[in-house]
């Protein structure tokens, strides 16, 4: 349960609801294009507010009143009401208007009223900087009259405090708490008369959202904006730190968090009083999707990840989790809890070929085997991300609701009194506005509504029912084919659904009044209006009343809660640059009396004449038309009959169809004996036969036995539906590390089914039953490797096998690629990596050659590759091990062909080599320079070697450090030194020569430290033997030598 909200609104002209902390339902999110998106939550109703953060307000002030003193000039001088109603009657309303003087600048306010015949009103206006992000004035208000006046209260609670937000308790509505602004100064004001004195508290954290406790007002949840999670026993006079790194939480019994880890999230419990480690609960003991946890009511679901896909799992008065059931060949991409009212859980399911709608599906009371309630079921996105589901519970009467489905790509509008079993289209109205028949056959025609709920808690929204007015619906929509957003008319029905009325062809905002016996209508318009419209018939006839004597830009409108007094506030102001002003509406004048008896008249719930629903009559009692009386609390009470005798339509049950005639047959896929794994042998159990009698259905079977469950001895079973995974859903695991397996037995009993474990690695472990394995099995792997786990359940009539392959791996540190620095062009050139450590598991390799955007993958850290074009070529190569990648890169020079010379290095080399690729090229560089200098010119292969043979070649590494350089031998290339030197040098350097060029190139390639085996084969050995010999014979190249190398 959060906070009591206090009602949120901005002037009209001005931008809406700016993001504020939350009464622990909302969420913040600024876009890149500076627009901010609040979501709010009103008492359990969803309400996107979106704000335009990039235009300027005074300017766009301006450019709305142009605009409306232009559409002003087609209208009649009282503010452009409609023309209908221009010639009615008008009579007066008694009403005072106050002024929140000093306020003009703000464009934000809050508003609390008691109610429960309390006459307080606390408000909070504040501006709100759209710029800088904060609150930069406040002003707190609080009247005692029903808001006839209002005492400004800033100097009672400190003049220079800002206040950027407004709590109440929900079970104490005299316990307030306002919230300053962190930018100034992170406090709390709490009041504990109803806002008449406060008490500052300081805080040592930013408040980012609060969480009342359901039933001890004085309990209270915060999270921070550094995500740590505060507990107050105190009413928010002391707080606790309960813990870091959690992103949910909620109240039950006890406190449900879910703890995000490294490794992932968990689901944790723990008593409010200690919520230490030591006394923190894990009732599912694996990890679970983040942001997967929602608990309602009795039920708790999440969401496991297994196999790379959400399974869902469900948990009945906090019992153990199993996979909830829907029909088998249901998969889901996306799941949404709608509903867990009356111990039933209503979903919406997204199924795979599914995009812009969803299945809707009802369970039995634990909330684990579903069945399809209706198909294609229209879905919009909200503005955080969030699925709006166009279903509506119809308020007052249990079973009805309104629901949008996709029809051959039409949306159409269908109705269910029996909470799902049957759906029908609405019947249009038989006349309109005007009293001109209306032509509607279905099913080519009927009415269609728009469901959404208010995106505004001071407006009515696209449709409303209250529970004090059953029977009455009231909605936007339109006749024909399908569902439009053009021509919108205001539609009422006063028989909850059967007929319905047009009452207004423009948009209407309506508000229930006098315990619903009367309506309240007040224009959508952009116009400054002075008149609202009053019905004490069920909207079927209209009176015109001014409430104020200057026309007003509404704002929004705000009824006492609980509706026992006949008041109404209406927020508006009269011009763009004006104060605040409230208008109280005192309605008592309207009514002469209380109601009595009779002033009531009875009516019959019945869908198209059927008056037996779910499994009961029903008959409700309401005012007469035109009888202005006060109601008193629980006047509407409905009267229900005897239960009437069940007939098929009050059945249903999970893997069963229902089929043309109506009669119930298995699904192809279901198995109708199959009994639940706590079933005990020996002991019965009620085996279904097709038929369910739904939840909240109270009819009589009388001689429909058949449609009854059969008791039947429980048989003895096989074990069937046994899953194994890891806790974390993954299929990799890290070595010497626990891993928790969880295993799961769908059918059979686990009482007398024993279970073993293999780990595959030698070691097995068995339990006598299953049961006692519920919180997982523990294993701790000593090497790396791919093992094959199985579990196995077994009992007297046959077993059943699970397996799973688990990869278990260490942490890899570094990958180092080997190749030469030389390669001939069109010839294969091997490449090899090496890994530190060695051994870390299996390892995926991916390969980039320049810039190929798409890599060549393998398993095996070498491969080979041949270069079709000379010039330097860049391979890079990553290695990946579970969630870690290493990468190197080396450069690669491709040539027709070229010669080469091994060199090696003194002794003293080694002891400062640093083991880096830039090292290599300066030795290279360093060396190339010696020798030019030694030979005076670019060098022929002939001469260098020369100079090479008489320890000629030297260079200095640093003071006191002579480095000598020698020849070793003529290789062909590409050229790889595999053998040992008899020079102690830590590094061989390659002299390359590219033949038609007679340039000299130096890279050093290979440290003795890193040598990797490369062969060349026989036939390319001999080959460029033959051509390096022919070279060695004289500097000169003749013609025939040329002529073969261009070949």
């Amino acid at each position: 349960a959060a906070a009591a909200p206090p009602h949120m609104f901005s002037r009209s002209g001005s931008r809406a609801a700016a993001p504020s902390p939350t009464d622990g339902d909302l969420t913040e999110n600024s876009t890149e294009d500076g627009t901010n998106n609040s979501l709010y939550v009103e008492n359990g109703a969803q309400v996107d507010v979106t704000v335009n953060g990039d235009t300027d307000v005074a300017s766009w002030r301006r450019t709305r009143s142009a605009r409306s003193a232009e559409t002003w000039s087609g209208f009649r001088p009282e503010g452009g009401e409609d023309a209908s109603f221009s010639d009615q009657e008008e009579f007066q309303l008694t009403s005072s208007t106050f002024a929140l003087t000093g306020d003009m600048a703000h464009n934000q306010a809050m508003v609390h009223w008691s109610g429960q015949n309390s006459s307080v009103i606390l408000m909070l206006t504040k501006y709100y900087d759209f710029n800088s992000g904060r609150v930069t004035e406040s002003s707190l208000w609080r009247s005692t009259d029903y808001g006839t006046t209002y005492e400004k209260l800033n100097e009672k609670v400190g003049p220079k405090i800002i206040l950027s937000y407004l709590y109440v308790s929900p079970n104490n509505k005299r316990k307030i708490m306002l919230l300053t602004d962190p930018e100034v100064e992170s406090s709390l004001l709490i009041s504990l008369d109803e806002g008449a004195s406060y008490q500052k508290h300081s805080l040592a954290f930013d408040i980012l959202s609060l969480l009342f406790h359901p039933e001890q007002e004085d309990w209270i949840l915060a999270y921070s904006h550094d995500q740590k999670l505060f507990v107050s026993v105190e009413f928010g006079r002391r707080w606790q730190l309960v813990h870091n790194s959690f992103f949910f939480f909620s109240f039950v019994i006890f406190l449900t968090l879910t703890s995000c880890l490294p490794t992932g999230s968990q689901y944790i419990t723990c008593k409010l009083q200690n919520c230490s480690d030591g006394n923190k609960g894990k009732p599912f003991p694996g990890f679970i999707i983040p942001n997967s946890l929602v608990v309602q009511d009795e039920y708790v679901f999440i969401q496991v990840p297994i196999g790379g896909q959400p399974v869902h799992y469900v948990s009945y008065k906090r019992s153990i989790f199993y996979p909830m059931k829907l029909p088998k060949y249901t998969l889901p991409k996306d799941l949404q809890i709608i509903s867990t009212d009356d111990n039933q859980v209503v979903a919406a399911i997204q199924d795979w070929h599914q995009n812009d709608s969803y299945n809707l599906y009802m369970s039995e009371s634990r909330g684990l085997f579903f069945t399809l309630m209706l198909e294609s079921v229209v879905s919009s996105g909200g503005p955080e991300g969030n699925i709006m589901i166009d279903l509506y519970e119809v308020a007052g009467i249990k079973g009805v609701f309104l629901s949008n489905k996709v029809v051959e790509n039409q949306v159409k509008t269908y109705i269910t009194y029996n909470k799902g079993r049957d759906w029908r289209l609405l019947q249009a109205p038989t006349t309109d506005l005007q009293g001109n028949k209306v032509y509607c056959e279905q099913p080519y025609c009927s009415l269609h509504l728009h469901l959404h709920v208010s995106e505004n808690p001071y407006t009515s929204g696209n449709i409303v029912s209250k529970d004090s007015a059953p029977g009455i619906i009231i909605a936007s929509g339109v006749v024909g084919p399908e569902l439009t957003s053009t021509n919108v008319s205001i539609f009422i029905t006063s028989d909850a659904g059967n007929t319905w009325r047009e009452v207004f062809q423009e948009e209407y905002s309506v508000f229930f009044l006098n315990q619903g016996g009367s309506l309240v209508a007040i224009r959508h318009t952009p116009l400054p209006i002075r008149h609202i419209w009053l019905s004490f018939d069920e909207g079927r006839n209209w009176d015109k009343y001014s409430f104020t004597s200057s026309p007003l830009y509404v704002d929004g409108v705000l009824g006492e809660p609980g509706e026992d007094t006949l008041i109404m506030t209406i927020f508006g102001h009269f011009s763009h640059r004006s104060e605040w002003q409230l208008v109280k509406i005192d309605f008592r004048s309207i009514f002469q009396q209380r109601c009595t008896s009779e002033d009531y008249l009875t009516w019959q719930l019945h869908n198209e004449g059927e008056v037996c629903i779910m499994g009961m009559k029903r008959i409700f009692q309401k005012l007469k038309a035109n009888v202005r009386c006060v109601k008193a609390r629980d006047q509407y009470i409905s009267q229900m009959s005897d239960s009437c005798p069940c007939t098929e339509a009050d059945f249903d049950d999970y893997g069963f169809e229902r089929q043309i005639d109506g009669s119930c047959t298995s699904a192809f896929w279901f198995v109708p004996s199959a009994t639940s794994r706590d079933c005990i042998t020996g002991d019965s159990f009620l085996n279904t036969t097709g038929y369910r009698k739904a939840l909240s259905n109270n009819c009589t079977e009388g001689k429909l036995l058949k449609y009854s469950p059969r008791r039947q001895k429980c048989p003895s079973q096989a074990p069937r539906g046994l899953q194994l995974f890891t806790s974390e859903g993954t299929l990799v695991a890290t070595l010497e590390r626990n891993v928790t397996f969880l295993v799961f037995l769908e059918e059979g009993l686990g009482s007398t089914t024993s279970i073993t474990v293999d780990f595959g690695d030698g070691t097995a472990i068995s339990y006598v039953n299953i049961s006692s394995i519920d919180d997982g099995v523990k294993h701790i792997y000593s090497k790396v490797g791919i093992y094959q786990v199985s579990a196995t359940a077994t009992n007297t009539l046959g077993f059943d096998r699970a397996i799973l392959y688990l990869h278990i791996s260490c942490q890899l540190e570094q990958v180092q690629l080997s190749a030469p620095s030389v390669a001939v062009k069109n010839k294969v050139v091997n490449l090899t990596t090496v890994l530190r450590p060695s051994n870390v598991g299996t390892v995926t390799y991916y390969w980039w050659f320049d810039n190929k955007t798409e890599p060549v993958v393998t398993l095996d850290g070498a491969m080979s590759f041949t270069f079709s074009k000379e010039g330097s070529h860049t391979i890079t190569v990553q290695a990946s091990v579970g969630n870690t990648v290493h990468q190197d890169q080396m450069t690669v020079a491709v040539y027709d062909y070229f010669r080469s010379n091994v060199l090696a290095f003194s002794s003293n080399l080694d002891e400062l080599n640093p083991g880096v690729s830039e090292w290599r090229e300066d030795v290279g560089r360093v060396v190339k320079s010696s020798m030019v200098q030694v030979s005076a010119a670019a060098l022929p292969l002939t001469e260098s070697s020369l100079a090479l043979n008489q320890d000629l070649i030297q260079f200095t590494l640093k003071p006191g450090v002579q480095v000598n350089v020698y020849a070793t031998r003529l290789s062909p290339a590409p050229l790889v030194d595999s053998s040992d030197s008899g020079h102690s040098g830590t590094a061989v350097i390659m002299l390359v020569s590219v033949v038609l060029m007679g340039l000299a190139v130096f890279v050093i390639y290979k440290f003795k430290r890193y040598i990797i085996n490369i062969h060349l084969s026989d036939n390319v050995r001999v080959d460029l033997l033959e051509m390096l010999n022919t070279a060695i014979q004289g500097e000169a190249y003749s013609a025939e030598w040329q002529e073969r190398l261009r070949r």
